[in-house]
């Protein structure tokens, strides 16, 4: 392959050397350096590849991609673009040949929601028989692979290549969580979507290696609505006309409080023995009955905005109303235990604002108790473990304290932030430091009619402490538990 061919989308100066220079790979790593790469340099918050260039010339690559003027030996082609993470977004996807181009692209952002609303996705169009690849926070899904994703949204390069997998698979859309870091760090520039949904927007995300500001948050969250070429957007948002603004996409509104293009309403809470959900009407484009076997309001507007999206694609009712009730997605309001004396739910809620909704909801069901177990990440902004203390005393009958990630923090310090939230309530809580011990605690106390939610890592399958990542899945600790305790 001519490196030229992989330049078409990419502004860029000739520095030296030729266009007809031969290639065959893209890479961003030095180690990966080899005959036929296009090595691209970055400048990283810790790291600048340029001065990798001596060793990856060494290696033999003949192209360099840079963002300022270097020494190269005359023979090896440099070229330089103004940005080194979008140069790598574009020549990834020419390297794969545009493959996000051959399947539908249907895009989700939001600050909870996504992961939630792109299974919906994904389980109504292959209840239709629509082979469907997945990306997002709880990796990517190709066929009956699936693979760990390091981000929400992973590098351009892997991205481009995981759509790459898919087309080869047959797969006829790709549906995948699309955060506002992938903006940021441009990792989707140059992706085009034929649909996104903008599920809504609060304030998270914001702090060191995040986002400096909301504004900031909310400039990248909306790109999406740049980048796509129908977009549904939640009307209730309070940000509504702030994330419109700008918009060069078709607008489609979903709301359950007002005029819009898919509405929902007749909203009721469903606890049984084999199953708990809700169940609603939709109006507007979309009419139905549709019944989620997801806890949870907010999974009205997740439901609501995949039925949606979904209504373009002209697919069978029964298959929309099927693929719903029998949802389940890992860590998200995930059913992990039902019996008539408890239900145990497992949830990736890790913020204040995540967390309220989860346990609003979950107050909805009538719990004799609503039992929350929780603890906060360490390395992050304190304020989080402040609200999330505060939210825990207000809505929780009982908060059980526990580790989450501390990474390099000691769990003791974090949950004496949390109980700093805590002291501003009259709840009653629970400090067990060690998560497994806290579980068990949960369980082994539960009281008829009880509801325990257990937030914060959901899908996730280790704890990191002191920069080690040891095995971890709640799911797991709470069947060894109802086995232990023959509950």
């Amino acid at each position: 392959m001519k490196l030229k061919s992989w330049l078409k989308e990419l502004p860029y100066t000739l520095l030296q050397g030729s266009l007809e220079t031969e290639v065959d790979e893209v890479v961003y790593d030095s180690r990966k350096a080899a005959p036929g790469t296009v090595f691209v340099c970055m400048r990283g918050t810790n790291v600048d590849s340029h001065t990798f260039i001596p060793d990856v010339v060494e290696k033999g690559a003949p192209v360099l991609v840079v963002e300022h003027p270097v020494e190269a030996p005359e023979n090896v082609t440099v070229i330089q673009v103004e940005n080194g993470r979008n140069a790598l977004s574009l020549l990834s996807a020419a390297r794969f040949d545009y493959p996000a181009r051959k399947m539908t692209a249907i895009g989700v952002t939001g600050t909870k929601g996504k992961t939630t609303t792109t299974y919906m996705i994904k389980a109504i169009l292959e209840a239709a028989g629509q082979k469907t690849g997945l990306i997002g926070t709880n990796g990517a899904v190709i066929g009956e692979n699936h693979y760990p994703t390091k981000n929400t949204t992973p590098e351009s390069y892997i991205l481009q290549e995981y759509f790459a997998r898919m087309v080869e698979e047959g797969c006829r859309y790709v549906v995948m969580e699309v955060s506002s870091q992938s903006y940021l760090m441009h990792r989707v520039d140059g992706l085009f979507f034929d649909y996104g949904i903008f599920l809504n927007i609060s304030n998270d995300h914001i702090g060191p290696n995040e986002h400096a500001s909301f504004e900031e948050y909310l400039y990248y969250k909306k790109q999406l609505l740049k980048n796509c070429r129908t977009a549904l957007v939640n009307r209730d948002d309070p940000h509504f006309d702030a994330i419109v603004e700008g918009a060069t996409a078709k607008i489609l509104t979903f709301s359950l409080e007002q005029a819009a293009d898919f509405t929902a309403d007749d909203i009721r809470y469903v606890r049984e023995h084999d199953f708990v959900g809700i169940e609603f009407q939709t109006h507007g484009r979309y009419e139905s009955d549709l019944r989620v076997g997801i806890p949870g309001k907010f999974n009205v507007d997740n439901a609501l905005a995949a039925a949606g999206v979904c209504s373009f694609f002209d697919l069978p009712k029964e298959k929309v109303c099927h693929a719903l009730e029998h949802i389940q997605v890992d860590g998200r309001m995930e059913i992990v235990y039902k019996s008539a004396k408890c239900t145990v739910i497992v949830d990736y809620a890790h913020n204040a604002v995540s967390m309220e909704s989860l346990l609003l909801t979950l107050r909805d069901y009538k719990p004799k108790r609503l039992v929350c177990v929780f603890g906060c990440g360490g390395n992050r902004a304190r304020d989080r473990r402040y609200s999330m203390g505060e939210i825990g005393g207000k809505l929780a009958d009982l908060s059980i304290i526990t580790a989450d990630n501390s990474r390099f923090e000691k769990v003791e310090d974090i949950l004496a932030d949390i109980k700093v939230g805590l002291a501003k309530t009259d709840g009653k809580y629970v400090e067990i430091p060690d998560r497994r011990e806290a579980i068990e605690y949960s369980l082994s106390h539960a009281e008829d009619g009880d509801i325990i939610a257990i937030i914060g890592k959901g899908h996730e399958d280790y704890q990191e402490i002191e920069g080690v990542r040891y095995h971890f899945l709640d799911r797991e600790v709470v069947q060894e538990t109802v086995k232990k305790l023959h509950m």
